[in-house]
């Protein structure tokens, strides 16, 4: 029954878009009908064809914007998937590598929501260990190893010249397990953005160039605020409604989790993560 419920609460936003979409398409159409008609106007009076070819002219353009408006539509919603997808794996993995953590990320969702009713986006705000969780990962595991960018201008970074059209990467992945930028690197801490340490301060909007999971400036990704809500709300819903238990292709419990990345645009496990749901 949990399950069922989760899967209806996420399956509203999707139906959402859908429809979204839908009225999208819809109002295309509608432009299609227009330009025809304005097709057989034009047909039955000849005297204003050049008004009328510049009016239709509108109407393509104007359909050809819904058109691009459509397609950027899917993907913003679906170009996320991926990386959202990993980490959420990744926080999984970590949970059960950790079951201290998993404990107390269970207690605040209790302290908070209580056991009578599903996790909701508006309780994201009063979970700061779940945030806390997923910031973490995002410092581990990024989801994007390596951002790049490139120059300009010719700038001097620390006594480097860096040549005007240079291509250049920022590795995440190394920043993020670096004992100069953290302390215990190699340790799973959500801990550390928590309390008054320096670390509890740092967002993921690009801010603090020790955590960059989205990037940073105007070329940031444009969906923080979304990933950052459908990741904290749905892996609460996942430690609300179940313990979760590692295990291989054949449904064998196992004791230990192999940690491995794939390399890639983006970093997720060598191996999927197969877990055995187990309601309380």
């Amino acid at each position: 029954d949990h399950f069922d419920v989760t899967r209806d609460e996420f399956d509203v936003p999707r139906d959402k878009l859908d429809v979204t979409r839908d009225e999208l398409d819809v109002t295309r159409d509608e432009f299609n009908v227009a330009s025809d008609k304005f097709d057989v106007i034009r047909d039955e009076f000849d005297l204003p064809i050049d008004e009328l070819d510049v009016t239709k002219d509108e109407l393509d353009v104007i359909r050809d914007e819904f058109d691009v408006i459509r397609d950027e539509f899917d993907d913003f919603f679906t170009a996320g998937t991926d990386t959202t997808a990993i980490v959420l794996e990744w926080s999984l993995t970590e949970l059960m590598n950790n079951p201290s953590v998993l404990e107390k990320a269970k207690q605040e969702i209790k302290n908070v929501v209580g056991s009578t009713r599903l996790v909701q986006e508006s309780d994201t705000p009063s979970l700061p260990y779940i945030e806390a969780i997923i910031k973490e990962t995002f410092r581990f595991h990024p989801p994007v190893p390596m951002v790049n960018r490139k120059a300009v201008e010719e700038a001097v970074i620390n006594g480097y010249r860096i040549p005007a059209g240079s291509l250049l990467f920022i590795n995440n992945w190394a920043i993020g397990r670096d004992p100069e930028v953290w302390e215990r690197p190699m340790e799973f801490e959500p801990e550390r953005f928590l309390g008054k340490s320096e670390s509890e301060a740092m967002d993921v909007k690009g801010h603090n160039y020790e955590l960059l999971p989205f990037g940073s400036g105007r070329r940031a990704c444009p969906g923080i605020s979304l990933a950052m809500l459908e990741l904290s709300v749905t892996l609460a819903a996942m430690i609300q409604c179940f313990d979760w238990k590692p295990c291989s292709p054949g449904g064998e419990i196992l004791q230990t989790i192999d940690m491995s990345e794939r390399p890639g645009l983006t970093a997720p496990r060598a191996n999927d993560l197969i877990c055995l749901p187990i309601a309380y």
